[in-house]
């Protein structure tokens, strides 16, 4: 698909740019998606939680009452889960939720998201930016000059450029990353994409991958 290419300023250029049909044409696989954001959300999961069972909490071994005779349940000692204070059973401990997912797959995701994206018409092109100091106002200014200002947009740039990244850190609904490092999640995630002319290069590499 060809798309025509914006100046920051919201004006339009001479120039047009030719998405790959093998990355922002294919037919969307919505179980893929599926998967890849799973995988996406469960590696970003800490796994940090820990609870304290018979083995671990505190407290004496004595056998609380003779075992026959009472009239109640026995009780083997104060660590029981049934009593108040004793351990937890059967609780949360440190673990790490990630799963293995096959490149493939997670590359046939991206390319489902992207196919969204361009099928909505939710994707602009701009000539590449950069700013001399972190400004919040000045990226504001091109969001407004797409009428983003109010939108949830990710903007792909080719490389690592602080300025840019650092201007659009304050902002809730504005997000900055290199096109490299473009995942499903943050592609369905955002309302709106906003690509850099030469960032395209870098997304026709993941056809190589």
């Amino acid at each position: 698909m060809e798309l025509k290419v914006y100046k920051i300023d919201g004006s339009e250029t001479a120039k047009t740019v030719t998405l790959d049909d093998r990355i922002f044409n294919v037919e969307p696989n919505d179980h893929a998606i599926w998967l890849d954001v799973k995988n996406i959300m469960a590696n970003k999961r800490q796994g940090t939680h820990n609870t304290l069972d018979r083995a671990t909490v505190s407290g004496s071994t004595r056998k609380l009452k003779r075992q026959k005779g009472t009239g109640g349940a026995r009780a083997g000692g104060i660590k029981s889960p049934t009593i108040r204070g004793g351990a937890t059973a059967f609780g949360p401990h440190p673990r790490d939720y990630g799963f293995k997912l096959n490149k493939k797959v997670k590359r046939l995701a991206r390319f489902s998201a992207f196919t969204y994206k361009a099928k909505e018409n939710k994707i602009t092109v701009v000539e590449d930016f950069a700013f001399d100091a972190p400004k919040t106002k000045a990226f504001v200014n091109i969001l407004k000059s797409f009428n983003l200002q109010d939108a949830k947009t990710l903007t792909l740039v080719n490389s690592s450029n602080t300025n840019v990244y650092l201007s659009s850190r304050n902002l809730q609904r504005a997000k900055v990353m290199r096109a490299s490092d473009a995942n499903t999640y943050d592609v369905l995630n955002a309302t709106n994409l906003i690509i850099c002319e030469n960032s395209i290069a870098d997304l026709n590499k993941m056809l190589g991958e």
